[in-house]
Parts: C-alpha cells; structure tokens; sequence
C-alpha cells in the first residue's frame, strides 16, 4: 500500500534475509591457486593487493543473456521464473571459473531483483526512488515550505531557527507511522517564512526526555560561526532567488575513451597558507589541468565534513557542499568552467561510512533506534574502528532512499559527470578487509563475509547512475578485487566503470624505500603493471594523495629529497640524485599510465614533483596551514626544474590523445630484460622502450614489434625540453626486419613477427610510432623529392611515347627548336 509520504512501511525495512550458509551452497574450495601478496595499511584505507586470475581470451567472451538481462534492468519483471532466467549469468562467459559461485550469484541477483521490485511497487520504480530530495528536507511547495524528516526513534519534534526565534513551541511536527514527521509553514506575506540564507535544526525529543537539536539530514548547505574556535555547525535553508541562482551554460563534454583524471583538492589548491575558493580553484587550477591535457577532474572533499583534516571523507552532511570553499552557487560556477574547458567532473561520494560526529552528522540522528531503524547499524557492525565512524544499514528502505537520491542530487543539481567510489572494499565485505589479506582465492570474495545488503545498494545505485547519465564515469576504490566489480549489472556484476589500481603506487613506494636500483625486478614491475582482471577496467596510478599525506612521501620526495630544496635551480649542474630523481619521476609515472590500466590518475601537484607533503590543519602542528597548499610558482619559475616534469606530464597526456593508447585492448610487453633493465612493450600500435639501468646506454638496441614499416620517435623523455641531454635522434627513421617464420610466434624475436633497433639511454623512456603511408609527405624534403622523382618519371614515359610515334629523328629536331626559342627569348 501507499502512504502520504510515499514509504515503505517500515516493517518491510530489512527483512530481506542475511546471508548464510544454508542461502549458499558453495561448491569445490580447490580453486587454483594465485600468487600472494603483501598486505599494507595507510591512514585512510587498508590497502590489500590483489593478485588476479589470468586473462579470459577475446575469443571467449559473449554478450550477456537476453533472460538475466531481463531480470536485472525490467523494474516490471516477475520473479516466478527466476531460476531458469538465471542459469546463464552472463558474467561466468566472461571468467568460467566464477561458476561454481553459481548459488551465490544467483542469490544476489535475486536479492537485487526483488529490491527493485519492492522499489517499484512502493515507489514507482528506482527513477522516482532516487527524487527523495524533493520530499526531505526542505522543500518549497506553492505558497509554503514543507519540511519532513525521517526520525522514527523522536517522541517529539520541532523545526528551530532564525525564522521562528529558535523557539519552536509554534512549529511542531507531526509523525506518521512510517517515523516521518514533518510540518508545513505557510508563506508571510507574499514571502517565504523561512528566508534563504538562514539558520534552521531539527529539534526533538527522544526517549529518556532530552530535547537536542541536529542540523536536518537532507541540508543543503550548512555553515559554521568561523570567529569561534570549535563552534558547531548549523543547518542553511539555501534557497536564493532566480536573479541570484547560477544557470549552467554549457554542456556535458563527451566521454573520453579513457579519462585521465586529475585527483585535486579545492580547499588547499591555493598557493597560499588557507582555504581556496570554488571560484579561484576554477579560475587559477583549471586552466593548468586543461594545459597538460587531463580530460577529466575529480574533486575530493565536496560533501560537507565538519573536520577538515579528514581530507574530506569523514562526511556530515551528505547533500551539502563544503562550504570552506563558498556557496552551491560557486561550485556550479566551477564545474561550468570546466565544462567550458572540455574537462569532466567527477566527484568523490562518501558512501562507505560517516562521520561519527553527533552534532554536527548524520550520526546524531541515531538515538535510542533499532538497527531496522537507524540509518546506521548497531553496535560493533555499525562502527569501523579504524576509521572512528559510523556504518550505513544498506537493508534499510531508507537509507537506500537517502544514498540513491544523494547520487541523483550531485548529477542533476550540479551537474557531475560521475563519481569515485570511496571505500568500497569496507562496504563489501562484513569484516571490511581489516586485518584480511586478499590472496586471489575466490572464495574470499564470494562466502558469507560478503556483504550482499551492500552489493546489492551498489548495483542499484550504478543502474541508477547509469540510467540517469548513460555516459557517466563511475571508479570504484576497492583494494580486494572482487570478481565483477567492473562489469554490468546486466551481467551480474556490480556495474562499475573503472576500479582503482591500488597495488601499483604501493609497489613504487616499496621499491623507493627498500631496493637499489639495481635490485628492481622487471618482471616485478611489469606483472604489478599488468596484474589486473581480464575485461575489467582499471584506473593506474603511480600515486595519490595518500602518497602526499604527512607521514608519508610521494614519489619526487622519496627520490630527491632534501635537494630538491638546494638543487633544482637550471643555473647549476644538476646533482647525481637530482638527474636520477628527475629521469625516474619521469619514467615511473608514465609507465604506469602506459601500461597499468585503462585510464589514469594524477594527485594535484605529484605532475612536476612537488617537493612537501600535505599537513592540514590540526592539533600535531598547531591549526597550521602551512603545508595545506600547493606551490605553483615552483612550476611557473622558467629557471626551476619542476617545469621539466610538468612539461615531460603534459607531453604524455598529449601522446594519448593522439594515439588512444589507453583505450587500446592492444598491450603486448614482448621483453623484460633483468640483466638490461629494459622493458619493451606495444600499447596500441606503439612501441614503449624503457631503460631502467642507471648507468648502460644501449646502441642498436633491437626490440620487437608487430607490424613491418617505418617508425619515428614519438616521445622521448631524454629530450632537451623534459631536462634531458637530448641524446636521441627524433629525425631518425627506423626500419622493421621480419623475424623468424610467419604465422610461428616462436621462431620470432620475442614472439614478435617484426624487429627494429633503436638508441637506448639510461634512465630513459622512448616511444615509437609507425609511419603511415599517408603521413610520408609530412617531411618537406622528403616530399619535394618525390615531386621530383614523379616528373623525372613522367618526361621518361613522355619521351618514350613521342619517340614511337614520329621516330627519334624527328623528336631531337622539335627538341632543338625549342631550346633556339628559348634562347632568342632570353
């Protein structure tokens, strides 16, 4: 039945049953084995790498099922036939071995198809669902302000604030049996009675008597009295006039073939000690991301998080924006401008936890409740305790409400282009990989420590997102590497885009701080590279801001230093650990792009190696902001060696966006030479040449390709204009010898048809691209001369014609009296 809140009833609120080994028959634990590795923690999340199962050939995969498919996006199909629609899930084409899960699968699917058949019949299906805002919170409605608020535990309830005095005896709630209360508030006047840009809370009364006030749960803005030390937040009605609400002006740019995305932070964008602007972020960093050619920008901390030093991910006010950085107003003004530039928008969503503050959060709502409801579970399964905060309940009919219309809010309100998961791998499993090293075994992704109230709440939120903005991005941040984390949901998977490669960076960091160089393994590097799941996209990064955070070092610290405070200047010499800190920096960021996923990500800053770690505000330094900025004029400085990187950045970026490498399926590492210390691999149809030895310059270096022909340098980090000696020749065509026997990989140079040698550097990166037939005129000279060779071979044929015709006697005399008459011309 219906009711005048459009709920659910709240009896049917988690009682879909919780996994158990009776729900599961699980089949054979003798699954193959994989390849351990380390398990790491850093401040924010517990980083377990993840070994994977080898590559499903092309040839293998199929298009899912009509019938599973029919299951997973009809909000109108019956569940009467649900076996048989599921006995070909469309995920196990793409990896046979995820079968003998079959009994899970099939589980979780059902639990997701009858959701959304629940969803459907109470609400009118998941579109109508996720429109919670326009019936929470603060509303207008003709001639009035509806205010409602999900608190089924209060025994009384008002709504306080600068309207009313903060005396709320004359505006008192009313509840309905569905733990709704909420109040009407007729204009005054011709006005609303709550004006924009004022104060207001929730008051209530729970059950041992005390009155408390929160800031309502759906705000859209909130703020705090910044004159005091500590001070709470408060509740903003943010409703402005027309003449004063931001009209987007320009369109969604199109999805890249692959994003590269430029992870930044507003609030410390500044090159001052403070907290930046939306508008000084969109008008000073976003014409420099634009400049080294990212197509796509994800912003942390947007969502409202009372403790700054969080970095963002300890939210409180789920629908609010960080309002340290300005209005909803300025941060549509910045994604606009990034719209206007071609960059898309990608946020960081917080859906894994919340924060645990009680006054100024979400958690404050979660008073003298049962786990049914609360937004919240109860006791230890609704605290993470690594984190100090407070675990979503995803059974619970309205929390689903709240978190699905919070990702319909960030795309239709402001217009993101998609979202960064956060904390996926605590959402996916009950023990939220604590103290849980991910080996590869399936059965760590698929047994009753599996979260399927969670799995199910991210397949419908990315139906949701998805089905809202067809093109969306959406990444997930999950360390466990769940099988089909990255597939549709229409074939069983939970339907994200990308997942994080967050083996790669800990990899680095590990290498940097433990090995010589000569100690690197290649083939370590390379299986690290390239370790991910078969038709499953991932985002590869060298580094983060998990890197850059206090405590730790990123990458260009880590190789460089002290010097790079005394050593950085191009008026001197550069120092052995500068020339080595600058030519790795280089190599291993493209590297990782090159060959570590299919989209890439870059921490704002970590493009030209900026020398310090990020240090927010907080009681270890004093409330300082001194290391809650970037320096920029270390770049804009032409006599510094940061512009080298940032150069050597912005040339990478364009190499993919000529050739697509990123997006090519293409990715064959033909050598990975340990005596060497030269990796050579084709992405695409370009061929990467990497020289990790610090001292050995190779000549005639052969490596292996696919296709015959020509090729020219494409990128070279050793060039001048990247801080290189520029010791290789960019005007050089090399020519391809066949290898071996056609169609016998074996007989082959690496187990390639086709080789070429090249100049290899220490410490270099070079690229290889082949000439096409029609980019041979490209050289001028090269060009004139094949004009010149065509009209040599015309006049031949010429002659030839003219001497069968009138005999050769008589073409030498028409000859000669052709060049008389030029000479009585002269």
């Amino acid at each position: 039945m219906y009711c005048s809140a459009g709920l659910l009833p709240t009896p049917l609120s988690g009682s879909l049953p919780s996994l158990s080994t009776k729900d599961l028959k699980w089949a054979s634990r003798n699954r193959r084995g994989l390849a351990k590795e380390h398990v790491g923690v850093s401040q924010k999340v517990l980083k377990q790498h993840k070994s994977f199962t080898p590559r499903v050939p092309t040839q293998n995969r199929v298009e899912h099922s009509s019938a599973i498919y029919a299951v997973l996006t009809d909000d109108s199909s019956t569940m009467t036939t649900f076996e048989e629609e599921t006995e070909n899930i469309g995920l196990f084409s793409v990896d046979p071995a995820l079968e003998q899960y079959k009994d899970h699968f099939n589980y979780r699917i059902k639990r997701y198809a009858e959701q959304k058949k629940l969803i459907e019949e109470y609400e009118g299906g998941l579109d109508e669902f996720a429109k919670g805002y326009l019936k929470f919170g603060l509303n207008r409605e003709e001639g009035s302000i509806v205010y409602q608020e999900w608190a089924p535990a209060a025994q009384e309830a008002q709504l306080v604030g600068d309207f009313n005095g903060w005396d709320g005896s004359n505006h008192q709630m009313e509840k309905n049996q569905f733990g709704v209360w909420s109040i009407k508030i007729p204009d005054f006047d011709g006005k609303p009675a709550i004006p924009h840009n004022s104060r207001v809370k929730f008051r209530f009364k729970h059950g041992n008597g005390v009155w408390v006030d929160r800031i309502p749960a759906w705000i859209r803005f909130a703020t705090l009295d910044s004159t005091k030390f500590a001070a709470p937040y408060d509740g903003i009605y943010w409703d402005p006039p027309l003449s004063e609400r931001y009209q987007f002006k320009y369109p969604r740019p199109p999805k890249p073939k692959a994003p590269r995305i430029y992870e930044a932070h507003v609030g410390m964008s500044s090159s001052e000690p403070r907290v930046n602007s939306y508008r000084e972020f969109a008008d000073d960093v976003l014409p420099r991301i634009k400049e080294n050619n990212y197509n796509t920008v994800q912003l942390m901390a947007v969502m409202e998080h009372s403790y700054y030093a969080s970095f963002g991910y300890h939210v409180t006010n789920f629908f609010a924006i960080s309002s340290r950085c300005g209005t909803p107003e300025d941060l549509k003004y910045l994604i606009d401008k990034a719209h206007s530039l071609g960059l898309r928008m990608l946020m960081d969503v917080v859906h894994s936890h919340a924060s645990n503050n009680v006054t100024d959060g979400l958690n404050g709502f979660d008073v003298g409740q049962s786990s049914q409801d609360s937004y919240f579970h109860t006791g230890d399964q609704g605290y993470h305790k690594l984190w100090d905060s407070r675990l979503f309940n995803y059974s619970n009919w309205e929390v689903l409400r709240f978190l699905l219309s919070n990702l319909r809010w960030w795309i239709e309100e402001f217009n993101f282009d998609g979202f960064r998961f956060d904390g996926v791998t605590s959402m996916l499993y009950h023990h939220h990989g604590i103290n849980t090293a991910f080996t590869g075994d399936y059965n760590e992704y698929f047994s009753e420590a599996t979260d399927v109230d969670a799995v199910v709440y991210l397949m419908l939120a990315n139906c949701l997102i998805h089905r809202i903005l067809p093109d969306a991005t959406v990444v997930a941040e999950d360390v466990s590497g769940m099988p089909g984390l990255g597939r549709p949901v229409s074939e069983g998977g939970v339907g994200f885009d990308y997942r994080l490669a967050m083996a790669i960076p800990d990899k680095w960091i590990d290498y940097l701080k433990n090995k010589h160089d000569e100690e690197w393994s290649l083939k370590e590097i390379s299986s690290t590279l390239t370790n991910r799941r078969y038709s499953e996209k991932c985002i590869s990064y060298a580094e983060s801001h998990d890197q850059a955070i206090v405590g730790d070092k990123t990458i260009a610290f880590l190789l460089m230093d002290k010097e790079m405070y005394s050593g950085m200047s191009c008026l001197e010499d550069a120092s052995p650990i500068i020339e080595r800190g600058i030519a790795l920096h280089k190599m291993i960021h493209f590297i990782t792009m090159a060959l570590g996923g299919e989209g890439y990500l870059n921490f704002m800053g970590n493009e030209f190696g900026h020398p310090e770690w990020i240090d927010f505000p907080r009681e270890g330094n004093g409330w300082s902001y001194e290391k809650c900025k970037r320096q920029w004029e270390l770049v804009d400085t032409d006599h510094l060696r940061y512009k080298f990187m940032n150069a050597f950045d912005r040339a990478v970026n364009k190499l993919d966006e000529k050739f697509s490498f990123l997006a090519s399926t293409k990715q064959i590492v033909s050598s990975t030479n340990e005596e060497d210390k030269v990796i050579v691999f084709e992405r695409g149809d370009l061929v990467f040449v990497f020289n990790f030895h610090p001292e050995n310059t190779y000549e005639g270096y052969k490596v292996g390709c696919d296709l015959p022909g020509k090729y020219r340098v494409a990128l070279d980090s050793d060039s001048s204009e990247f801080g290189g000696p520029g010791r290789v020749g960019h005007n050089v065509d090399h020519f391809t010898n066949p290898e071996g026997i056609p169609g016998v990989p074996e007989t082959n140079f690496n187990n390639r048809p086709n080789s070429f040698k090249v100049l290899s550097p220490a410490r270099t990166c070079v690229v290889y691209y082949r000439v096409e037939e029609d980019e041979e005129g490209s050289d001028p000279d090269e060009e004139l001369g094949k004009m010149e060779e065509t009209a040599v071979t015309d006049v031949v044929a010429k002659q030839e014609v003219l001497e069968e015709a009138i005999g050769p006697a008589k073409l030498q005399s028409l000859e000669d009296d052709d060049m008389g008459d030029d000479a009585s011309q002269d």
